[in-house]
């Protein structure tokens, strides 16, 4: 009787994009068992992730449980666990305080928000990169409007009404556009005492444009839609003297309770703890497979991953890279089986977007560059195909449109206690550590 060759056993770390797209792959090999390793036991719409810290959607919205995406695939196995360690000369990893070999390791665990050297500023202004801050910065806008409401001395009711986005990346300028739009369109009407139309959005970018990986025309039109709705675009400017007050903008004072950090990511701790080549930025020099220099077996996909095009320019962060990666990685260990050579990574650039507010957005795809409302519906478009792929129901689009149109009345509850405001007059943060250090 022939035996069946011993199965393959793969380790994927992170259920971002490029982890969960290797995943769905190499679950119908027979050849394999997979592990996929998350701190969390959900995936992360990222791209929509912006609209749950504007009380448009819900977590759940862009959120879905890992196990239902694999509930029937036997050969995937869901392990909820942070992994201490990968070492890349035995490929194996540390996760519940022991080690566990691997025949295939795929490092997929995506990045952090870096302060640049300043990690005490992540008290006054939180990034946006899970529920947890999201939800958090859902809870400090509405907050801020609820202690303007019962504000009555004007200085202090006009700094509960601004707010300061550092970073004038896709995530800045989305967050910029519809926290203008959310104050003076969508919940003006709801507040009698305070005049949310009066509230001031301040967008800090330090270098000479926003969005400086779009065409500079684009960049432009982004500037000038964000200007339409009430946004100040603050280009060459940079931030510092962050505080509960505010924040310096160059030399130039911002009165403003509310700061959001945009700005900049770095690899998270256990990329930075791996023994391999990284780039400036941290991120694990690859192959053209995608492998690290030192184990053939042992990828990195995504944002932790330092890939260069033919051009020698780096592939940005965004999710249409990780999937691409995740991909491939997952045909190549599927041709390690059946003996074949691997390939050559090569990206094809779909193109960025970057929306402003609930009508307008800024496209490019190729030679196609798209602004106003015609970029917004491709926007909506290609994010609820996304989206419709990893939550695996039709009537999620259905669900999706509701709650973006009709302001999803149940995302603007105020629930997270995390931070906490004591009074109008005096602000005070109590801050849970591990809610933040993504």
């Amino acid at each position: 009787m022939k035996m069946e060759p011993a199965k393959k056993s793969v380790a994927i770390i992170g259920a971002g994009f490029g982890g969960l797209t290797a995943a769905k792959i190499l679950a119908n090999s027979k050849h394999l068992d997979v592990h996929i390793f998350d701190r969390r036991n959900h995936h992360l719409f990222q791209p929509l992730l912006y609209q749950v810290a504007m009380a448009g959607l819900n977590p759940s919205d862009v959120a879905i449980p890992i196990r239902r995406l694999f509930n029937r695939s036997a050969s995937i196995d869901i392990v909820m666990a942070e992994v201490e360690s990968v070492d890349i000369v035995n490929s194996k990893i540390k996760f519940d305080d022991a080690w566990k070999n691997f025949d295939y390791i795929i490092i997929a665990c995506g990045t952090k928000h870096s302060y640049f050297g300043r990690n005490e500023w992540e008290v006054m202004a939180p990034g946006l990169k899970n529920i947890e801050q999201a939800t958090e910065i859902r809870r400090r806008i509405l907050t801020a409007f609820e202690l303007a409401e019962k504000e009555t001395n004007k200085a202090s009711q006009e700094s509960f009404l601004s707010f300061a986005i550092i970073g004038g990346g896709p995530t800045g300028v989305e967050l910029a556009g519809a926290i203008a739009e959310m104050a003076k369109c969508t919940l003006s009407d709801d507040y009698k005492k305070a005049n949310l139309r009066l509230t001031k959005v301040f967008l800090i970018e330090s270098g000479p444009r926003i969005l400086p990986t779009f065409p500079e025309r684009l960049s432009k039109m982004a500037k000038k839609e964000l200007e339409d709705v009430g946004v100040t675009v603050l280009e060459k400017s940079h931030a510092s003297d962050l505080s509960l007050e505010g924040l310096k903008a160059n030399q130039e004072w911002i009165n403003c309770k509310t700061i959001i950090w945009a700005a900049g990511v770095r690899p998270v701790t256990l990329a930075e703890n791996i023994s391999s080549e990284k780039d400036k930025q941290g991120r694990l020099n690859v192959l053209h497979d995608l492998s690290l220099p030192t184990n053939k077996n042992i990828f990195a996909v995504g944002d932790v991953a330092a890939f260069k095009t033919n051009e020698g320019q780096p592939l940005p962060g965004i999710a249409p890279v990780a999937v691409q990666q995740g991909r491939f990685v997952a045909k190549q260990i599927l041709n390690d089986i059946d003996s074949k050579p691997r390939g050559h990574f090569k990206y094809w650039d779909k193109g960025m977007m970057a929306t402003i507010g609930r009508s307008r957005a800024v496209v490019v795809s190729g030679k196609l560059q798209l602004s106003g409302f015609l970029a917004w519906l491709a926007w909506v478009f290609v994010h609820v195909i996304y989206l419709m792929r990893f939550k695996n129901r039709v009537f999620v689009f259905f669900q999706w449109v509701w709650g973006y149109f009709s302001f999803g009345h149940g995302a603007r509850l105020i629930t997270h206690k995390t931070w906490r405001f004591y009074s109008a007059n005096k602000i005070s943060y109590r801050i849970d550590k591990d809610h933040f250090d993504h």
